[in-house]
């Protein structure tokens, strides 16, 4: 009954009048990252009902590369046909903006934010094994007490781990050498081999390892305790609100797109989001179903650009 409410309400929408893709044509969903990452998996989740509410195929395309900037600028150059939209993040709208010189697409003006997709909270890990404290307060503390001694790993330099230990940093008010590496499955390799201690993740990438005792969680970034770890507090409850906040993805659209078009969209996306299934099935990879609107998430994404400014600049992070 639930399965068959939820169909007529897509069907519903899809023949809001006066809103319509263009009929019988595929729509492009462009993933700047390769498959099978968070990314990706999250297009594909959503792929299917949009397919079913929109009465249009809706088709893959994964175009990665250069931290997400090779995906958005095709993306950036597509005919603003709502045929064509895309999967922005953290890194593509708010990272790379902040600590490239030069990239080959506006992140503000080359798009129309059409909705937030997922929220991905974040966590920091520790290998209990090589570094002796067993609190977020008790790794402060014995920060401040050895300077500098203590090493943190990321994916590499420029990238939401290596933004997020920087934050750390900033707001504790504590130094760590930053150990950048060549992606995040060298980087978690070394924090599990105890060569580096300190890493900053998604939640649903280290869980298992923290479910395994190989790795302690002290804090993650969201609004409450996680059913996945209830005795793990979040920064706010900490007293780090500027570390709370946690990775999305969202979705969006070349500029010029239709504003009628964008909304239509933005409509298709929540409505399936509503869907139990869709969102246990986000739930399992550590993704959170969100859907705001297209003016909301326009404010979002110039606001996380000008946060990562400033984290940019305290760390003086700067890419060619």
């Amino acid at each position: 009954m639930q399965r068959r409410h939820f169909l007529s309400t897509l069907a519903a929408v899809s023949f809001a009048p006066g809103i319509s893709f263009a009929q019988g044509k595929p729509i492009r969903l462009v993933v700047p990252f390769p498959p099978g990452g968070a990314t990706d998996i999250t297009a594909r989740v959503l792929s299917e009902p949009l397919a079913k509410i929109l009465q249009q195929p809706v088709v893959i395309d994964n175009r990665a590369g250069a931290g997400g900037s090779i995906g958005m600028a095709e993306l950036a150059r597509a005919t603003p046909d709502g045929l064509s939209f895309g999967v922005a993040t953290l890194s593509t709208h708010g990272v790379n903006p902040a600590v490239y010189q030069k990239l080959p697409y506006d992140p503000i003006k080359g798009f129309a934010a059409v909705t937030e997709l997922v929220k991905a909270p974040g966590v920091i890990v520790i290998n209990p094994a090589v570094l002796p404290v067993g609190s977020f307060a008790e790794l402060v503390k014995y920060l401040k007490a050895n300077p500098g001694k203590v090493s943190y790993a990321s994916p590499g330099n420029g990238t939401i781990g290596h933004m997020w230990g920087e934050l750390f940093k900033s707001s504790t008010g504590t130094s760590m050498v930053h150990i950048p590496y060549r992606g995040a499955g060298p980087a978690i390799n070394d924090v599990l081999a105890g060569q580096v201690p300190v890493y900053f993740d998604q939640v649903a990438s280290s869980l298992p390892h923290v479910k395994a005792g190989k790795l302690k969680a002290l804090a993650v970034s969201w609004s409450g305790r996680l059913d996945v770890l209830p005795e793990v507090p979040t920064y706010g409850e900490l007293g780090y609100a500027a570390s709370n906040d946690p990775s999305w993805f969202g979705m969006i659209a070349p500029a010029g797109t239709p504003p009628e078009l964008v909304l239509r969209m933005q409509q298709a996306v929540a409505t399936a989001l509503k869907d139990p299934a869709v969102r246990e099935r986000l739930a399992l990879q550590g993704l959170y179903a969100s859907g705001t609107t297209p003016a909301e998430f326009t404010k979002q994404i110039a606001s996380e650009i000008e946060k990562m400014k400033k984290v940019a600049a305290f760390a003086r992070i700067r890419l060619d």
